[in-house]
């Protein structure tokens, strides 16, 4: 059957703009002006007969058929990258793997020198954001992630155990439970959409001590609260897997609990199927990182 479609070009730029929620942003995006994106949008709306945007003085609004389109397209681009991108490695032998940021910054990249030198021909692609992504579609080929080990429609061995406890700088001097109250908490932003955060008021139960959960710094990444743990600045409650190296070298310690478990890491990739070559590659290597 023939498609009866838009301006391919048209529709690029009703979806950048419908995604980045501004005309200018789009045109930034798309490397054009802010006037192109607003014509070819309104040829758009022209075409289709509908309005997709309410025109505000500084900003810009979907309809309701706008917010029809933007699915639409949204989904149809991702499909056209997450396939452009497959190619892609199958031609360069690259493998690209997902994962959060603080797990990429703080147990994967020093290791990533010791993989290089193990399999120079292969280009490993990190990913690292707070939001999952499609594996089945095709825009990773593995994912490291967080949970309880029941991963739908994907294959899952777990990477290692990673209890959660408080840490904090031998400054603060942690001796007891109840020490934790003393200080500001520092909290950061879980991944999207997992229900099984292990957060300051799952650890205060435990522990049976009252905490002050609106106290201390937030942070959108792991990475930084460690950070500002490390600076003294308040106790944060963390993996203790991913402290490790501080840990050992004086900058934190873990001296109290509780410690919280039923999160892991795992090593995930789409059910069926047997992977690349190079795929199965990066998945052994890192599965043989933890039994070292």
């Amino acid at each position: 059957m023939k498609r009866r479609l838009p301006s391919l070009s048209a529709l690029r730029s009703f979806e950048a703009a419908a995604r980045l929620q501004s005309f200018k942003r789009a045109a930034e995006e798309l490397s054009v002006s802010a006037t192109s994106i607003s014509h070819q949008v309104r040829a758009l709306e022209e075409a289709l007969e509908v309005r997709l945007f309410l025109r505000k003085t500084r900003a810009v609004e979907l309809t309701p058929e706008g917010r029809i389109l933007q699915q639409a397209t949204g989904n149809g681009f991702d499909a056209i990258a997450a396939g452009v991108e497959r190619l892609r490695r199958e031609q360069h032998r690259t493998v690209t793997l997902s994962t959060t940021p603080s797990f990429a910054a703080r147990w994967l990249v020093p290791r990533l020198a010791s993989f290089n030198a193990q399999h120079p021909g292969i280009a490993l692609n990190v990913q690292a954001s707070n939001k999952p992504v499609d594996l089945a579609g095709g825009a990773a080929d593995l994912a490291v992630r967080g949970g309880g080990g029941h991963f739908a429609g994907l294959h899952a061995q777990r990477l290692m155990q990673a209890a959660f406890a408080p840490v904090a700088s031998p400054r603060l001097k942690l001796r007891k439970a109840s020490d934790v109250a003393r200080h500001p908490l520092i909290h950061f932003d879980w991944q999207r959409g997992f229900k099984g955060a292990l957060t300051w008021d799952k650890w205060a139960k435990a522990a049976g001590v009252a905490l002050d959960l609106d106290s201390g710094a937030r942070f959108s990444e792991e990475s930084h609260a460690v950070q500002a743990a490390i600076a003294g600045q308040g106790v944060v409650l963390t993996a203790l897997p991913l402290v490790r190296e501080e840990i050992g070298m004086g900058l934190l310690e873990a001296p109290v609990g509780p410690v919280l478990g039923g999160f892991d890491f795992y090593v995930v990739r789409p059910e069926g199927g047997e992977p690349r070559e190079e795929v199965r590659t990066v998945e052994d290597w890192l599965l043989a990182q933890e039994v070292q």
